[in-house]
């Protein structure tokens, strides 16, 4: 199956790619809460009332929603597929780097950051790509 899992009980393997969801899962609560903060603040129930605040709040939470899922299914395939723990881990916290610069950087009006936490996350998921190429187990794929 994969070489980077350990097991926690017998017959019951853990994923590194686990820790990088959860951590993703967790940055979207937060970006969920800043959203609801925003609506209160301003009294928003629907939409966006014309408010650039709130609208920048549902970007970066949206943003990461748009972003996070493909790239975590790309890191779970290549962990399945065989890469080791360290590219799984290289990958992981590089992702959740450039999501949390982005965010920080939309949230807080900052450009030069939000540029930088996309171009990692962009550099991410086209490494991602290349590696499950390079991880596909071709002999498996290939037998008809």
């Amino acid at each position: 199956m994969h070489n980077t899992a350990t097991a926690a009980l017998p017959g019951i393997e853990v994923m590194i790619s686990v820790i990088y969801a959860i951590v993703s899962a967790l940055l979207i609560i937060y970006l969920s809460f800043e959203v609801i903060k925003t609506r209160r603040r301003h009294q928003i129930s629907v939409g966006d009332g014309d408010n650039e605040e709130l609208q920048t709040a549902q970007g970066a939470q949206s943003n990461a929603i748009e972003y996070l899922p493909i790239t975590l299914i790309l890191l779970f395939y290549l962990e399945y597929n065989g890469a080791g723990s360290w590219i799984i881990h290289l990958a992981g916290m590089t992702l959740i780097t450039g999501r949390v610069i982005h965010a920080y950087g939309l949230l807080n009006k900052s450009m030069r950051r939000r540029v930088l936490g996309m171009q990692i996350t962009i550099f991410v998921l086209i490494g991602l790509c290349l590696l499950n190429l390079a991880f596909l187990p071709l002999d498996k794929l290939l037998q008809f």
